[in-house]
C-alpha cells in the first residue's frame, strides 16, 4: 500500500481518544472517527515507517451495537460527537477500553486493575454542555452566512448545527435567532485568510442550577460604530423578545481583531443586563463570567469534583494541612476542600480566573484560600510554603517538566493527579514512579458524553 490508496476494512479496537485500528493486508492502518465493528473505505494518507494513517471516506456498514436514530442531523458532517450512534453504556465501555490499552504497557495489567475504580457516568447523555462557542462562516465557498461548528475536517466550512445534541433547546435558539438576523443584514463574517469581516463568534454560556446564560457575539472593529450601535441594539431587542423570562441575564460585545481564530477578548462591554452568572456545585456558588474557566458539565462537575474530595480526604475525616492546588483555575477544588484543610495555596497562569477565585472565595465566606496569578513553576520558585498535599489538575498538555521536578521536590505524602487528557497522566506516571510514588486509586468520570474524551482521576501514594 502507498500514499492515496483507496482501501476497504474493519475498525477492530480504538485507541485514545478517537483513533481507529484498522487491519488491511497485515498492515494496521490508523484512522479518527470510527467505531469498533464498522466496515469503512478509507484513503492512505501516511504509509511507511512503521506507522500507517488513513482518513474515513465513507462508512460501508455500521458496527453490530450502532443505533443511527441516536444521531442528530448534523452526524457525520459536524466535527464533534462520533460516538453518538454508540448506546451510552457502550461509550463508557469503549472509553475504558481505550484508557486499560494506554495504561497497561505502562503500569501492568495487574497494577491498574488492583487500583482502578471503574468510570462514574455523566447524570446528563445529551445537553449537558453549559458552554458553546459558534463561528461565523459559510458552508461552500461564497454561499450564505452559517453559524455553528467547523465540519469534520475542514478548516474553513462551518455546518449550522441548529439541531445540535449537547446543547439545550436554549442555545439552539439563540444560535438561530442569531444568525437569520446576521443574514437579513447581509453582514459578512472575518475571513481568515484575507482577515477581512465583521462577525466571528457567538459564545453562550449557561448556568445550569439556574437556568440562566450569557451571550457574547464576537466580531471584529470593521464596521461603522455609528451603524454598528443601531445593529447591536437590534439584536439585544430581537433575543429578549424571544426570551422575555429572564432567562438571558447578560448580552454582550466582545472585539476581537486578532489574527488567530480562536476566541480573543481585546475589549468586552455589556450591551445588556451583566457580564456575569452564579453557578451552584456541591453546595458553593462560583461567579462564571464569559472567559472564566468553569467545567463544561457542571452537573459532570460536581460527580468529578466528590470523587477527587473523596479520594484526597478518604473514609477517615482527616483534617489536611498545607494543600497546594496548581493549575486551580477559577478556584473550585480549592474551595471544596477547603472545610478539610488549614489552608489552600491555588495557582493559575491565567489572571480573570485568580481574581473570579478570589472573589468566589469571598463570596462562599472562605478565608483559609489564597491564589496566585503565574506560571506553576516561577510561583513555586518564589513560595517559601511547604505543602503537605498537592493537587494537580493542568490543562490539556499537562504539566511542564519543569514544574513536575519542582512538584516532586517536595516529597509530598499524597498527591492527586486530575487528567481532562488521560495521555497526559500517561505520559508523567514513569516520571512520578522514579521518584518514589505509587497509583493507589485510579478512576474515570466520564463529562463528554458521544465524545471519545474523559477525566481521568489518580490518587498517588509516595513509598
Amino acid at each position: 500500500m502507498k500514499k492515496g490508496d483507496l482501501v476497504v476494512g474493519v475498525v477492530s479496537k480504538l485507541k485514545f481518544p478517537n483513533v481507529g485500528l484498522v487491519s488491511v493486508e497485515d498492515e494496521t492502518i490508523e484512522v479518527k472517527n470510527v467505531i469498533p465493528g464498522q466496515k469503512i473505505e478509507l484513503r492512505v494518507t501516511k504509509a511507511g515507517r512503521g506507522r500507517m494513517k488513513g482518513r474515513l471516506q465513507r462508512i460501508l456498514e455500521p458496527s453490530s451495537f450502532e443505533n443511527a436514530e441516536n444521531s442528530c442531523p448534523h452526524f457525520g458532517i459536524c466535527g464533534g460527537c462520533f460516538m453518538q450512534t454508540v448506546p451510552y453504556e457502550k461509550q463508557l465501555e469503549l472509553k475504558e477500553q481505550m484508557i486499560r490499552r494506554m495504561f497497561y504497557p505502562i503500569m501492568g495489567e495487574e497494577e491498574f486493575e488492583a487500583v482502578y475504580e471503574g468510570i462514574k457516568k455523566s447524570p446528563l447523555e445529551s445537553e449537558y454542555r453549559n458552554k458553546m462557542e459558534f463561528s461565523f462562516g459559510n458552508e461552500v465557498k461564497d454561499g450564505p452566512l452559517r453559524l455553528g461548528m467547523h465540519k469534520r475536517g475542514s478548516f474553513y466550512d462551518i455546518v449550522e448545527v441548529e439541531n445540535c445534541q449537547i446543547c439545550d433547546e436554549t442555545f439552539r435558539g439563540i444560535l438561530k435567532t442569531t444568525v437569520s438576523f446576521f443574514r437579513e443584514k447581509n453582514l459578512d463574517f472575518f475571513h481568515k485568510m484575507a482577515h477581512v469581516g465583521y462577525l466571528r463568534h457567538l459564545l453562550v454560556r449557561e448556568g445550569q442550577m439556574e437556568g440562566e446564560y450569557l451571550v457574547d457575539l464576537v466580531t471584529s472593529t470593521q464596521i461603522d460604530p455609528d451603524f454598528e450601535k443601531e445593529l447591536l441594539e437590534e439584536w439585544k431587542n430581537l433575543l429578549l423578545e424571544k426570551y422575555p423570562d429572564g432567562r438571558i441575564v447578560g448580552i454582550l460585545h466582545t472585539k476581537n481583531d486578532s489574527q488567530s481564530d480562536a476566541v480573543i477578548d481585546e475589549g468586552t462591554e455589556i450591551i445588556y443586563g451583566q457580564n456575569y452568572f452564579y453557578e451552584s456545585l456541591l453546595g458553593l456558588k462560583f461567579k462564571v463570567t464569559p472567559f472564566s474557566f468553569f467545567q463544561t458539565n457542571s452537573k459532570g462537575a460536581e460527580v468529578l469534583y466528590s470523587v477527587a474530595r473523596d479520594y484526597i480526604l478518604g473514609d477517615d475525616g482527616k483534617k489536611l494541612g498545607e494543600v497546594f492546588d496548581l493549575y486551580s483555575g477559577t478556584g473550585t477544588i480549592a474551595q471544596v476542600l477547603s472545610p478539610s484543610c488549614e489552608h489552600v495555596t491555588g495557582v493559575e497562569i491565567v489572571e480573570e480566573a485568580v481574581e473570579a477565585a478570589k472573589e468566589n472565595a469571598a463570596l462562599n465566606n472562605l478565608s483559609n484560600c489564597d491564589f496566585i496569578a503565574g506560571d506553576v513553576f516561577k510561583v513555586l520558585e518564589g513560595l517559601e510554603t511547604k505543602p503537605d498535599m498537592i493537587v494537580l489538575d493542568p490543562p490539556r498538555d499537562g504539566v511542564s517538566p519543569k514544574a513536575l521536578k519542582k512538584i516532586i521536590s517536595y516529597g509530598v505524602d499524597q498527591m492527586i493527579y486530575i487528567a481532562c487528557k488521560p495521555s497526559s497522566l500517561a505520559r508523567d506516571i514513569p516520571t512520578l514512579n522514579e521518584a518514589g510514588y505509587s497509583v493507589t486509586r485510579m478512576g474515570l468520570v466520564d463529562m463528554f458524553p458521544s465524545t471519545a474524551n474523559v477525566e481521568m482521576l489518580a490518587l498517588l501514594n509516595k513509598r
